[in-house]
């Protein structure tokens, strides 16, 4: 099957060439089609299989269809998301496949200025992706009307759940049209997932790509079990020993992803962290920085589960397994994306075999375990080879982290500039008083 075979505009398929996709993902096969009839869609599907395209092209394609906006435009079409990565993410994908369309659209979350968000959604858009929490702010101040629009997506419905959004998401609904086309996409259906979906669809199609709760075929999963003290160490080995470029660590707590960046820095890795916590100038320059090559090692909570689409990235570590069994499914997810292959290894300490056992339950199989062959634990760790290290270029800050080496590292501790962990100014303790918040 091709594009051209799914009735989408010229323009539309000039885009999708421009990006080098020729044939349609599963789920963008089923999907586009259903969508374009106006119908209400329940889709699932790994991550990583082309969810974001499955009902950006077809939005496009019926606000297109509906007729070209004259005069003041109003919202027609509100995608919401959990977390400002992926309402990045996908505002990224409904600019880069409509920048042939005359449609506008607008970027709304927390954690920036909410004056030029405000701007912007004055002189009009077609379309908003949002966080649910910044979304409401802007409406209570009467500066966004949402009762023209005609498509809601409902985007990652099971992480909007996990993250206690679902009173928010019943205020955004109440904002809404009673008539509009819904779509809830997500990569996991628990039975809260269902349950919404029961109250939000109209006789919806149910579309599903691939085994529900599955990693990706080409992801390569293993296992290594270490103390909880060798971890680090471990780590560490593996990325220098295995030459590894690019790698992202899970951790499970945003202190924990701090203590963790620091080591890494330590052992001679340029790293960052990226969590709640930083602000969101922090944190998009860190991802920034990791997708090009300036960072080897990202270190990150579970907000970087979702919404980060890295091209070709390699290696993905849990440093910690997480408690809940599908956010395992999400963290691997960010490797083997697109029909690329990918390794996902584990590290497992004692009192996290359970956490292993409930993982396997989910995934219905044994991952493999590995032994650290060559890896000798020890207080004076083995160092990471060190030509990932390169002098900065013109402009180019010694900034978070200290990934440019150690000298910068410990000046700023002297300055007490460490942002995150036991190194906080007092701008970082009121940003942790902000914490959490998506909005």
């Amino acid at each position: 099957m091709s594009f051209q075979s799914l009735g989408l505009s010229a323009a539309l398929l000039r885009a999708v060439e421009e990006q080098g996709y020729t044939e349609p993902t599963p789920i963008q096969a089923k999907v586009i089609p259903v969508v374009l009839a106006g119908r209400d869609v329940m889709a699932g599907a790994q991550t990583g299989t082309g969810k974001t395209a499955g009902f950006t092209l077809p939005l496009l394609e019926r606000l297109m269809a509906a007729g070209a906006p004259n005069g003041r435009r109003h919202v027609r079409a509100l995608i919401l998301t959990p977390t400002r990565e992926l309402a990045a993410q996908v505002g990224e994908s409904v600019r880069t496949y409509g920048k042939h369309l005359p449609l506008k659209s607008a970027i709304v979350f927390g954690g920036v200025s909410i004056n030029p968000q405000i701007a912007e959604l004055r002189r009009g858009v077609d379309i908003v992706i949002a966080t649910p929490g910044r979304l409401l702010d802007i409406a209570q101040q009467r500066h966004v009307d949402l009762s023209h629009v005609e498509t809601f997506v409902l985007d990652e419905a099971d992480r909007m759940l996990d993250m206690g959004f679902l009173p928010d998401i019943r205020r955004v609904i109440a904002l809404l049209p009673q008539r509009r086309q819904n779509l809830l996409f997500s990569a996991t259906f628990p039975d809260d997932i269902r349950s919404l979906a029961n109250k939000l669809l109209r006789e919806p199609v149910s579309v599903e790509a691939g085994q529900r709760n599955a990693a990706a075929e080409k992801i390569e999963q293993a296992v290594y079990f270490v103390d909880k003290g060798q971890k680090r160490g471990a780590l560490s080995w593996l990325i220098g020993s295995g030459n590894w470029r690019q790698v992202l660590v899970f951790t499970r707590t945003k202190h924990g992803a701090n203590r963790l960046a620091e080591q890494l820095v330590d052992d001679g890795l340029s790293c960052a962290a990226i969590h709640g916590n930083k602000s969101q100038g922090a944190r998009t320059r860190a991802l920034a920085d990791f997708k090009h090559g300036a960072v080897r090692v990202l270190v990150a909570t579970d907000i970087a589960a979702r919404g980060l689409d890295i091209d070709q990235l390699p290696h993905v570590v849990n440093f910690d397994l997480p408690e809940v069994p599908e956010h395992y499914v999400h963290r691997i997810g960010r490797t083997g994306r697109a029909g690329n292959e990918g390794l996902a290894i584990s590290l497992v300490a004692r009192d996290e075999r359970p956490l292993l056992k409930q993982v396997e339950r989910l995934l219905g199989l044994a991952l493999p375990v590995r032994q650290l062959d060559g890896y000798t634990p020890s207080e004076h760790r083995p160092q990471p080879q060190r030509h990932d290290q390169r002098p900065p270029q013109q402009g180019e800050a010694r900034r978070h982290d200290g990934r440019h080496g150690h000298g910068g590292e410990r000046q700023r501790r002297g300055q007490g500039q460490r942002h995150g962990g036991r190194h906080q100014t007092h701008g970082s303790r009121r940003q942790e008083q902000r914490r959490g918040n998506q909005r």
